[in-house]
């Protein structure tokens, strides 16, 4: 192993029932239904693209309209979740400064941009992180993005943390292994290991 890729979401943090809150502001600013947008019904979304999450949560809006107001939940993220900070899990600080000293970390996630450096700057992770990448940032989806890390920084050997399905299909067509993160939010049903807490992954690097 010569670097690891981390996801945000489930991963790092839980910052849904402050997303659920900027998703329904984003809504009622339209009008739209959003007594259905909380933080657990936005964990069933997270990992997805953003205007797809939109198309999920609002079938019954145009196209248009349901992107909107994705678009706009996404910006008013960015600016709350720098004055209201969400904290990491516990052991991801110690994890990245300890893991910084043996390999380069990155991130990538399916994002919008500006969302990984709020995590970044509210954590003070920013010291540990090597790179990192979103579809905000290339437009490309998350594998996309993992293969540019891999090729940008030219590893031989990374390895992906993530907790879901979809991070597991990015991993296996970016053609390297995931480590579940059994603590987040979804099931990886192949994974080269599982992790119980973030602090677990020390033992397997």
């Amino acid at each position: 192993m010569d670097a690891i890729i981390f996801d945000v979401d489930g991963t790092l943090w839980d910052s849904t029932e402050t997303v659920a809150d900027c998703w329904k502001q984003a809504a009622q600013e339209v009008k739209a239904p959003s007594d259905h947008l909380t933080g657990a019904r936005l964990k069933q979304e997270f990992g997805k693209l953003l205007p797809d999450i939109g198309l999920a949560l609002f079938p019954e809006l145009p196209p248009e309209e349901a992107i909107a107001i994705s678009e706009r939940a996404c910006d008013l993220e960015n600016e709350y979740l720098l004055s209201h900070p969400v904290p990491v899990y516990d052991g991801v600080r110690e994890l990245f400064e300890r893991l910084s000293q043996r390999l380069p970390l990155f991130i990538v996630s399916n994002c919008q941009a500006g969302y990984i450096e709020v995590l970044l700057e509210t954590s003070g992770l920013t010291p540990y992180v090597t790179g990192h990448l979103c579809p905000g940032d290339t437009g490309l989806e998350k594998a996309g993005n993992i293969k540019k890390i891999v090729e940008d920084y030219h590893l031989t050997a990374p390895c992906y943390v993530g907790d879901t399905s979809g991070d597991e299909a990015a991993c296996r067509e970016a053609g390297i292994p995931i480590i579940y993160a059994a603590y987040g939010f979804g099931v990886v049903e192949q994974p080269l290991a599982r992790i119980e807490k973030p602090l677990d992954l020390l033992s397997l690097v």
